[in-house]
């Protein structure tokens, strides 16, 4: 099988998993964290093709230096583990800033600002409660952060600011004392339509890649604050025929099917 041999027949989910996986392919030794199943994909992906020097947990505490399959493994099955990773041990990667973490908020605005705490109404009586901000106060002055957004529309890519925000972004009336916008590191946020990095003039966020099928409007559309697209702007790339058959080993059980709303075909017309 040729390396760079490019798949004609994939799915939305494959195309985002291996978009995804390029967030992390420059960032050498340092700890992966994806949260959910596409981002856990995405990441041991690029732990197989792109970055073969990644390191990543077994979401216990044990680093791997195989990564484990999201789907059918059985009890007693083993891993290479690596070393045990302990939660101090955690801190102190997350604090050094060598960790790179792909989440998934439910709403990012114009500034990178991520919400996963809670929705609508005021703060001390929200519409829908959720996680609470939980680490990300700390990951985002940190460490890089990537986001995963499985459907890209107007209530996940909010006109004005998130209704909590749980994450720094390029804000200048947020910044922690001592703090400058070249310090924050958002690098790409990787949606069912396309690859956005907020790398436009005065970090406005912008359009690095549109998924095969899907127009520049068509994104803008679905977003609810200005988008440019960068001079360099391309259709995402294809999967290649290693990456898919990676992928099919990491999950037998396809799961990674049902991430997404009926997964349609990765070319959509």
């Amino acid at each position: 099988m040729q390396q760079h041999e490019y798949a004609k027949d994939f799915t939305l989910a494959e195309l985002m998993i291996c978009a995804a996986s390029e967030v992390f392919a420059n960032d050498g030794e340092v700890l992966a964290t994806g949260i959910g199943v596409l981002p856990r994909l995405a990441a041991s992906l690029s732990m197989k093709t792109t970055n073969l020097d990644l390191m990543m947990t077994d979401s216990e505490a044990w680093l791997l230096s195989e990564p484990n399959p999201v789907s059918g493994r059985k009890a007693g099955d083993a891993q290479a583990n690596e070393t045990w990773m302990g939660f101090s041990r955690i801190f102190d990667n997350v604090w050094s800033g060598q960790r790179h973490a792909l989440v998934g908020p439910s709403q990012v605005d114009r500034f990178g600002q991520a919400n996963i705490s809670a929705l609508g109404g005021s703060y001390e009586k929200p519409k829908v409660q959720m996680l609470g901000v939980r680490g990300f106060p700390g990951n985002s002055i940190s460490h890089a952060n990537s986001f995963f957004v499985p459907s890209h529309n107007k209530r996940a890519f909010i006109d004005g600011e998130c209704d909590v925000v749980s994450s720094i972004g390029f804000n200048p009336s947020r910044l922690p004392k001592g703090y400058k916008l070249s310090d924050i590191d958002i690098r790409r946020a990787i949606t069912d339509l396309c690859v956005m990095d907020w790398g436009g003039k005065n970090f406005q966020p912008r359009v690095v890649s549109l998924h095969p099928g899907v127009s520049f409007d068509e994104v803008q559309d679905n977003t609810g604050f200005e988008l440019v697209m960068s001079e360099n702007c391309q259709v995402t790339a294809h999967p290649t025929l290693q990456q898919l058959e990676i992928i099919a080993r990491l999950d037998p059980a396809n799961i990674r099917a049902r991430q997404l709303k009926d997964n349609p075909p990765g070319i959509r017309a």
